[in-house]
């Protein structure tokens, strides 16, 4: 959380302890970033910016007491976000709170792709839909807030320029909870049985993408050399910048997805997503 403001009292001598080591999101910013805050000095060009890899972790010991309170409303924290979904208003904080203390315990950085949001468990990821312009990212949930009207996600930096809403600083959206198993399905709803699922037409895998030609090739020659079939360096123009995707692929089954995911993180590679363009 970012925070201004004291804590809010809460019942517990333990929650107490726990909400101690919060970070603290409570001063309302409208529209999107308030005094202070907003973007850096350098537009940022997120096209490189990889969506968030959702994966099983633990919970953040310090972001998920029971229940917490702000300015004299209590929020009680999930204990299973499965199925959930929201639509509302969006926000983004910047500068001002790049990095400081996450809920969670991590450091702001404004230019991945994380989320604040009042309940759901730490981390969490979720999918976020811009409704004015169809836009979708994935982020990973590691803060609390925003606590004003009827905002429910406060995104990073860099996930707002995805979204298209930077300029604007608050956007409707859409959002959705994604589990590790559902970001390599299909898009459609279909339900993934274990096993050979079937993948996406024409899935790929995405490693990285650079804006120099010379620091993908590295990648490829990276991944090729640890005996990783299938890597083909993709060029794609994006807007005025021209952009150099590492893709593994194609991949024709679910699992097949995951045993290579698998050896890409075995890599210390975290940031690969799937891809069908």
């Amino acid at each position: 959380m970012r925070a201004e403001g004291g804590l809010g009292k809460v019942a517990t001598a333990g929650t107490i302890a726990a909400l101690l080591l919060l970070g603290g999101c409570f001063a309302p910013r409208d529209p999107g970033f308030g005094l202070g805050d907003g973007p850096p000095a350098r537009p940022l060009d997120a096209a490189g910016i990889p969506d968030a890899v959702p994966r099983a972790e633990p919970r953040s010991k310090s972001g998920n007491p029971p229940f917490y309170e702000v300015r004299g409303q209590r929020y009680y924290v999930m204990n299973d976000a499965a199925g959930y979904r929201e639509s509302g208003v969006a926000s983004w904080y910047g500068t001002k709170f790049h990095g400081r203390r996450t809920s969670s315990g991590e450091p702001y950085d404004m230019y991945a792709m994380t989320a604040a949001h009042k309940t759901l468990p730490l981390p969490s990821y979720v999918r976020v839909t811009h409704r004015g312009n169809g836009r979708s990212v994935v982020v990973r949930v590691n803060d609390r807030g925003p606590f004003i009207g009827d905002r429910v996600i406060d995104l990073s930096y860099a996930a707002a320029v995805r979204l298209g809403m930077h300029n604007e600083g608050t956007a409707p959206v859409d959002v959705e909870i994604i589990t590790p198993r559902q970001a390599l399905a299909p898009r459609d709803g279909m339900q993934v049985p274990g096993g050979a699922a079937p993948a996406p037409e024409a899935s790929w895998l995405q490693v990285g993408a650079f804006s120099s030609e010379e620091n993908a090739a590295r990648l490829q020659a990276r991944l090729v050399e640890n005996g990783i079939d299938g890597v083909v360096l993709s060029p794609q123009q994006r807007a005025r910048q021209r952009v150099y995707r590492v893709r593994i692929g194609p991949l024709t089954a679910i699992d097949e997805i995951e045993r290579t995911l698998e050896q890409v993180r075995g890599l210390g590679i975290r940031d690969a997503h799937l891809s069908t363009d």
